[in-house]
């Protein structure tokens, strides 16, 4: 009896040109929290104070264990910054901003704040400089203009960008070529746990390949890359379930 089927699409890019695919390439989706490398450029541009830790965390969808949220509070401290401007919203019980898996990548947008001296309140919303530099290095990274990104409003309030999945693997397979990505690209390596966790598939991913980065986004969506090459993965249903066993296959 079959009980679930996970359809997944898969695409890989090098120097702009798809190289493997699966399914449909050009399937447009939200990239969700698989943005967040994309996201930490702007403040790893920002802040030459920010260690490998600090980065590592501001790209990462963290499950609140006590080395997270002890990321979390070091780099709301550099911002500075305090749990209570936080936009995210609180989780848990009791219930705390700190807890909300998305809270690393908040932090990193109240720090932005600080260094650029812009107003923090509201930095979530569509208007505020935060999310239009988040735009602009999307737009960059794809190669898709800016007024042709879809937008919506992500799980933890701010901007998630809609691209196809082809142009997700290209802003991977791209990201070396950026000022600060670098810099993101270490943190992700060097701190692979602070990503996710032990049995996430963008955990495991960076652990069984030395050299690459990954970031999972909500509703089955997984994004790679190493070696000059860019991957990006959807599962049809919004279910993460096929993706490790599909990120298995395409990447051999």
């Amino acid at each position: 009896m079959t009980e679930a089927v996970h359809r997944v699409h898969a695409v890989a890019v090098q120097d702009g040109v798809v190289i493997a695919e699966a399914g449909d390439t050009g399937l447009l989706t939200f990239m969700r929290s698989s943005s967040k490398p994309l996201q930490a450029i702007p403040l790893a541009r920002a802040r030459a104070d920010l260690d490998e830790r600090d980065l590592a965390i501001a790209s990462a969808s963290h499950l609140g264990d006590d080395a997270q949220l002890a990321a979390v509070r070091t780099l709301l401290a550099k911002a500075p910054a305090t749990e209570e401007e936080l936009e995210c919203g609180p989780v848990g019980r009791p219930p705390s901003r700190l807890k909300h898996n998305c809270s690393g990548k908040h932090a990193g947008m109240l720090a932005l704040c600080r260094a650029k001296g812009w107003r923090s309140e509201g930095y979530r919303l569509e208007g505020h400089r935060v999310q239009r530099e988040m735009l602009a290095v999307h737009a960059e990274a794809s190669q898709v203009p800016e007024d042709e990104i879809r937008t919506g409003i992500d799980g933890c309030g701010v901007l998630t960008f809609g691209l196809p999945l082809e142009r997700m693997a290209n802003a991977f397979a791209r990201l070396p070529e950026f000022e600060g990505a670098e810099k993101v690209a270490a943190g992700m390596r060097a701190h692979p746990d602070l990503i996710r966790g032990p049995i996430a598939s963008d955990t495991r991913l960076m652990k069984a390949l030395p050299g690459w980065i990954a970031k999972g986004g909500a509703e089955g969506l997984l994004c790679a890359a190493g070696s000059g090459i860019g991957f990006a993965l959807k599962a049809e249903d919004g279910n993460r379930r096929g993706l490790g066993p599909s990120s298995a296959v395409f990447f051999s």
